[in-house]
């Protein structure tokens, strides 16, 4: 106990002789670990957006033939997806990404009119389109952005459609995008006869089988009935996507690179701490401290900055986040709360960057001799 004490104490100690220099460390790892929050926390939140999407829908599987942006299949395959036992509905999906101005570009999905995924969506006004007509449904966010209303007209790629609907959806991703007959989204890409995915609906599972097995039974009878497609669950296409990936990566790259800023302020802070503190530390060493007792102080001062740098940094991703959560074209997207994972994953970088940091100037000053130390000047 009074070993832990005396760490204790003179952790505190040293930490507070140079406040100025402590304070611009903390600022450091704390702007870096504000970094990592910020942005993890935005591309989580966008990772929710399209969970969101399907499962408002009750979307269970997507059918996909590529990747997620690279996907096409034969629209034929949607009546053999149906007549699946364990299929209650299939319907075929087309989305690209379209400019609809000169400076404004948005998703434009093409489905079905009676496509079972349109039944989630709240239609604020007008109605919803047609098959085989150039109509459109515009979410609410895009609608206000492009301030436009059921009647309008609006020109995409230079075809000239018009506005049924406007509907609200549960996703922002949904909410800021195009929705049109499936027939002419095809007609517009030059993709007819095919789609980019078959959204399925799965029925109940039997009593007394998971849902787990019965999800993998259903994906199994899906890509024996379509050769070379994959049926991937809901909550996998949601997660693991392009999009997704895109946004996780440069989080992590961006975060990363701001970390390392904030390790080399540590280190620098210990360093400069050691250096100054050699009589001091040759004074423990004569008093009987052993190497790793000097070691581990020195360890435990680094890794206490980086403790509160996380605590700060935490603060300054939340304020980020309540930020983006309330600018007009970030705030369906993002959300303005930060789970508890984040939370823990932020301290425990920050706590081992410090430790890392530490190490070399924790090494320097354990192998400090008490002679040399001593005549120090």
């Amino acid at each position: 106990m009074a070993l832990t004490l005396s760490l204790t104490g003179f952790v505190g100690k040293n930490l507070l002789r140079r406040r100025l220099r402590t304070l611009l460390t903390l600022g450091g790892i704390g702007l870096a670990m504000g970094a990592f929050v910020g942005l993890v926390g935005f591309s989580r939140s966008f990772q929710e957006q399209w969970m969101q999407i399907y499962s408002s829908s009750g979307t269970d599987i997507a059918v996909i033939h590529g990747t997620f942006l690279n996907t096409s299949l034969d629209q034929s395959a949607t009546d053999k997806v149906r007549k699946l036992p364990v299929v209650a509905a299939a319907s075929p999906v087309i989305f690209n990404e379209m400019d609809l101005t000169s400076d404004m570009s948005a998703l434009v999905y093409g489905e079905p009119a009676n496509a079972f995924p349109l039944d989630a969506l709240q239609m604020v006004s007008g109605r919803r389109y047609r098959d085989g007509q150039p109509e459109v449904m515009l979410g609410d966010l895009l609608a206000q952005d492009l301030k436009k209303n059921p009647g309008d007209r609006l020109e995409i790629q230079g075809t000239p459609f018009s506005v049924t609907g406007i509907y609200h959806a549960a996703s922002g991703l949904e909410a800021d995008a195009v929705i049109m007959p499936l027939d002419q989204l095809q007609l517009l890409s030059s993709e007819q006869g095919k789609v980019s995915t078959i959204d399925v609906r799965l029925k109940p599972a039997p009593s007394g089988q998971s849902w787990e097995s019965y999800l993998k039974q259903a994906q199994a009878q899906i890509q024996a009935a379509l050769p070379g497609a994959r049926a991937i669950p809901a909550a996998e296409r949601a997660n693991n996507n392009q999009f997704v990936k895109l946004a996780q990566a440069s989080a992590w790259g961006t975060s990363t690179l701001a970390l390392l800023i904030g390790i080399l302020g540590i280190a620098n802070t210990m360093m400069m701490s050691v250096f100054e503190r050699t009589r001091e530390i040759g004074t423990l060493r004569a008093m009987g401290w052993k190497r790793g007792k000097v070691l581990l102080l020195i360890e435990l001062e680094a890794g206490a900055l980086g403790i509160a740098g996380g605590v700060v940094g935490v603060m300054i991703g939340w304020v980020v986040l309540n930020v983006l959560a309330r600018l007009p074209r970030t705030a369906t997207f993002v959300s303005a709360s930060i789970h508890w994972p984040l939370i823990a994953e932020a301290l425990a970088i920050a706590f081992l960057a410090g430790l890392a940091a530490g190490a070399l100037p924790a090494w320097r000053a354990a192998r400090l001799s008490p002679v040399d130390a001593l005549s120090h000047e």
